[in-house]
């Protein structure tokens, strides 16, 4: 292994390429400080995951000033869902923008054409490095004293070729994702996971509502479909517990005979005719609540520091909003040098609470509607869905009140524990009315029974918000 001595300094590390690491190295380049951003793989990455970006996280991309980064990449304006159960329809449109007095747009499009338009936004930046390279550990500070406080002063990169490099900074962000190797520096906390997503490529399938994200409730999970491309539309598929093997055919198999059968008849022939070519591939879906960043010279962001079901699209709402936040806490009016340790850790701390405003309604209405959507055959969860679905049909304010939570327009937690309980009240009312009075006692059991799972269902997710 060659190694290179030159030393090079800057005042920002970014670890990782991805919808984080640009967003934050543009960021802080047009503040005037030096960044590194350091990717392992430059080239267009190929992910089934990050292709639809709610209104919420529009509003921040355009407030970092990289709304362009969703034009020219043949992207699809998306207006809102279609929820399918049981071969019935309702439409969730977007609210109206209050900031356009238009109705709110996501973007759906190709993950990896977006990633190298943020790439090349950042490396369009004054004062921003791009470098390719993998991160292989970090560099401590050492001191003579025994209890060291191990603050992070640098990284040791390597390329392809096994040249190592050393790079010093007075703050590093970590953001590499999902399968993150830094993240055991700030927390003991792993991503629990419970299912995964397979997903593949429709080609010129028309969806029941165009410019619409699709949930379609069906046995054991749901199923998202939406558009991606001018001829492409994204299909996936949750398969919870243990993922079938891809290389006996056994997946191949599960998607033909358990969810094939459940989706609607418009959409059945072009799943089965894309099961025939397309590269069947997963994405484990997780959850990790957030942790408090208070090691020295280091910041962790993005999936590494806190994931959610990938089921409401908002990943990269959150993402955007923190390095919206991050560059507000840490400018150069408030931090004039990322050499102030003691200032910077103050910030962190102050940046974990108020991203609570944005962040708890999103991770927690993810986890929340992927247990009511996930039924499967508990009862239950069952009537919640039920109930859910008929909450959606009552239209008005029960329809833009999630949607609004979803899309990262409404930022109240408060609003979120209205709706769920709503919806819970509501599934018992519609269970009443169908059971009569002759069923009063079973009724009267079920009410219990059905109060107690939702609050199962959201309160341990609001709990791990809030408590960390």
């Amino acid at each position: 292994m060659a190694t290179m001595n030159e030393i090079e300094e800057y005042d920002l590390i970014v670890v990782g390429a991805g919808i984080v690491g640009c967003a934050a190295a543009k960021a802080f380049g047009q503040d005037g400080r030096r960044v590194l951003l350091l990717e392992r793989d430059l080239s267009e990455p190929d992910r089934i995951v990050g292709e639809l970006l709610q209104p919420g996280g529009i509003h921040s991309l355009k407030a970092l000033g990289l709304e362009d980064c969703v034009e020219g990449i043949d992207g699809i304006p998306c207006y809102g869902y279609g929820v399918i159960r049981e071969d019935k329809l309702v439409e969730i449109p977007y609210p109206m923008d209050t900031t356009t007095e238009k109705q709110a747009t996501g973007k759906s499009f190709h993950h990896g054409r977006f990633i190298q338009k943020l790439r090349k936004a950042a490396s369009c930046t004054e004062n921003v490095t791009i470098k390719e390279l993998t991160v292989t550990s970090l560099i401590r500070e050492q001191e003579e004293e025994e209890e060291s406080n191990n603050k992070v002063i640098g990284v040791t990169a390597q390329s392809k070729t096994e040249e190592e490099f050393k790079f010093y900074a007075p703050l590093t962000i970590v953001c590499d994702g999902l399968f993150s190797k830094f993240r055991k520096e700030i927390t003991t906390k792993t991503p629990d996971v419970r299912s995964n997503f397979v997903g593949f490529i429709l080609t010129d399938c028309e969806l029941p509502l165009p410019n619409h994200g699709h949930v379609i409730l069906a046995k054991p999970s749901p199923i998202l479909m939406y558009q991606i491309g001018t001829h492409e539309t994204r299909v996936l598929v949750d398969v919870p517990g243990k993922l079938p093997s891809v290389s006996n055919g056994d997946l191949k198999t599960y998607l033909q005979e358990t969810v094939a059968p459940r989706l609607p008849e418009s959409l059945r022939s072009k799943f089965l005719e894309a099961l025939e070519t397309e590269r069947l591939r997963s994405m484990p879906n997780g959850f990790l609540p957030p942790s408090l960043n208070q090691v020295e010279g280091m910041i962790v962001l993005g999936d590494a520091m806190n994931m959610r079901h990938p089921l409401t699209g908002g990943g990269m709402t959150v993402a955007f909003n923190d390095v919206v936040l991050l560059r507000q806490l840490l400018s150069k009016e408030l931090v004039p040098s990322f050499t102030e340790t003691e200032m910077v850790c103050h910030q962190m701390k102050t940046f974990h609470w108020k991203r609570k405003s944005y962040c708890t309604a999103i991770n927690v209405l993810a986890m929340a509607l992927y247990r009511l959507f996930a039924a499967n055959d508990n009862i239950d969860l069952e009537i919640l869905q039920r109930g859910c679905f008929a909450y959606f049909q009552l239209g008005g304010e029960c329809v833009n009140g999630p949607v609004g939570l979803l899309s990262g327009l409404i930022q109240r937690p408060m609003i979120l524990i209205y709706h769920f309980f709503s919806v819970a009240f509501y599934a018992i009312y519609i269970e009443m009315k169908r059971n009569g009075w002759q069923q009063f006692h079973k009724t009267l059991l079920m009410f219990f029974t059905v109060i107690f799972t939702a609050c199962v269902t959201i309160l341990p997710y609001l709990w791990s918000e809030m408590k960390y």
